[in-house]
């Protein structure tokens, strides 16, 4: 009887989300094959899987920046993924569906990091490269059947990240707390919430993402992104739409997605 090392497990569940991400096909949850460790593990190799095709990593986002979110879960600390350069969605550029799961949108707070921040970088020194904020729009994209995943389900999975947009950067606030988020497809409000819904405030974070970064950090270019996680619940991403996100004294940011025929 041959016994399945635990790396070639970690392998094999990476390459089948990788798949799944790759051909927009829903697969089935990975139950108690994954602890929360392993699951960064996975994480961390369908990473190595992007790069190899030649991307780039620009940046990282949190999940679970919501306390009902976190009860919901049973979890006491956010999630972190990681964002490359496909994933990025210029403002102007119209966004394909084809190929998406379960895609919804949800407005962010997004940080910039000016300068490079090493795999050993302090806490210090991570909040100290942050040189602007914007606001942000992510895509988010379960590639489990139903959307339905577990904690260490939706970690391996890079935490259901699937593409992001940028607004128009300004000069680093820590006055972050307590701005109108305002959420609206074709016009019309969908949602509307706070960046208080972000872990009480969007620094705080920010905050997380550094003591969380010795773990599970690998270096981060200059210029690098972080979002910090959703002011409002996410909704979905319809064809044929324009979604914009606007965060009072910060700015707007908008995306256009493709007709379903595109």
């Amino acid at each position: 009887m041959t016994t399945t090392h635990p790396d070639q497990i970690i392998n094999d569940i990476a390459r089948k989300l990788d798949q799944a991400q790759r051909e927009g096909v829903a697969i089935n949850q990975f139950g108690d094959l994954l602890s929360l460790e392993s699951a960064y593990k996975v994480q961390s190799e369908l990473l190595s899987l992007r790069l190899a095709r030649g991307e780039q990593l620009s940046g990282a986002k949190l999940g679970f920046t919501s306390q009902a979110k976190m009860a919901q879960m049973g979890v006491k600390e956010v999630i972190v993924g990681f964002l490359t350069s496909s994933m990025q969605v210029n403002e102007g550029e119209q966004l394909p569906l084809t190929g998406s799961v379960h895609p919804r949108v949800e407005p962010e707070i997004a940080f910039r990091f000016g300068q490079p921040v090493p795999p050993d970088a302090s806490e210090e020194q991570i909040l100290a490269s942050v040189d602007a904020v914007a606001p942000a729009l992510e895509i988010i994209d379960s590639r489990y059947l139903n959307f339905s995943f577990s904690l260490a389900d939706v970690v391996a999975d890079n935490t259901s990240a699937s593409r992001y947009v940028l607004g128009e950067w300004t000069s680093f606030t820590d006055d972050l707390a307590g701005r109108t988020v305002t959420l609206l497809v074709d016009g019309s409000i969908t949602e509307t919430g706070t960046t208080s819904a972000i872990l009480g405030d969007p620094m705080n974070a920010l905050r997380a993402f550094a003591r969380m970064y010795p773990r599970h950090g690998t270096g981060l270019p200059a210029g690098a992104v972080l979002l910090a996680g959703a002011a409002t619940a996410a909704v979905p991403l319809p064809p044929g739409s324009t979604i914009t996100a606007i965060v009072a004294g910060i700015g707007g940011v908008e995306l256009e997605t493709a007709g379903a025929d595109s």
